[in-house]
């Protein structure tokens, strides 16, 4: 394994001399994905608990459709199936998109994490407790205010324990980037196991790598959970 490494480590964590591969592509793959998803997550999680059907309905649509179908599913959909059509081949911006086996792979990404984010977030707001929403009311904030300083980011600190399991599945799901020919960290497994033989050892340092990765991961979500969660915390007396 350490020979293994010693020919491949570049590749393995981010470049093999022509593009950016490997630890550097899983790493950004995960960041964009997820920044994209909790950003547009957060506005659609106030509309999915809306009292309003004709806004909530639509999200439910959305979350059910992407949370209801493989990722793999999804990623083959965009980067083989939408580029097949004619009318997107037609327009050459959309076909120059689709074209990308990495705008591809980050759109469904993207689309996927944003569905099961959503509907944490929307639970943890329907979870919100009534003290703080009579409080709010209390104060005179209308309801788009109390939403934006009370009940969304209490909503939001309390969903971080859910949050943070969804991006560590999202850092798994990351591996069938290589089916859309991006050179994640699998791909370059794969792509090192061709050449040697030597599949225990490939995909033994890629496992230690999404190891190392998911440790850090937890290690940075336990860190915000013990300073945005601290007061749901016991008091000692």
């Amino acid at each position: 394994m350490i020979a293994l490494f010693h020919d491949y480590w570049r590749a393995y964590l981010f470049t093999d001399g022509e593009q950016i591969t490997g630890v550097a592509i899983t790493l950004w793959l995960l960041v964009v994905s997820v920044g994209i998803g909790f950003c547009l997550s957060v506005q659609l999680a106030v509309a999915r608990v809306s009292d309003n059907k004709w806004v909530a309905a639509p999200v439910w649509l959305y979350t059910y459709v992407f949370r209801g179908t493989p990722l793999y599913i999804q990623l083959l959909l965009f980067y083989t199936g939408i580029y097949s059509l004619q009318i997107v081949r037609d327009h050459a911006p959309l076909a120059a998109f689709f074209r990308s086996g990495m705008n591809c792979t980050l759109l469904a990404f993207a689309l996927n994490t944003c569905a099961y984010t959503t509907e944490i977030f929307a639970g943890a707001i329907r979870a919100t407790p009534y003290g703080e929403v009579e409080a709010a009311r209390a104060y005179g904030m209308s309801r788009f205010t109390a939403l934006r300083r009370i009940i969304v980011p209490s909503a939001l600190r309390r969903a971080l324990p859910l949050y943070s399991n969804e991006v560590i599945l999202m850092l798994h799901a990351t591996t069938l980037a290589f089916t859309a020919t991006v050179p994640d960290i699998l791909k370059i497994a794969r792509d090192a196991n061709s050449a040697t033989y030597l599949s225990f050892q490939a995909f033994g340092i890629a496992a230690l790598l999404y190891l190392g990765i998911s440790f850090g991961l937890v290690a940075l979500f336990r860190r915000a959970e013990q300073r945005w969660l601290a007061y749901l915390a016991p008091r000692r007396h």
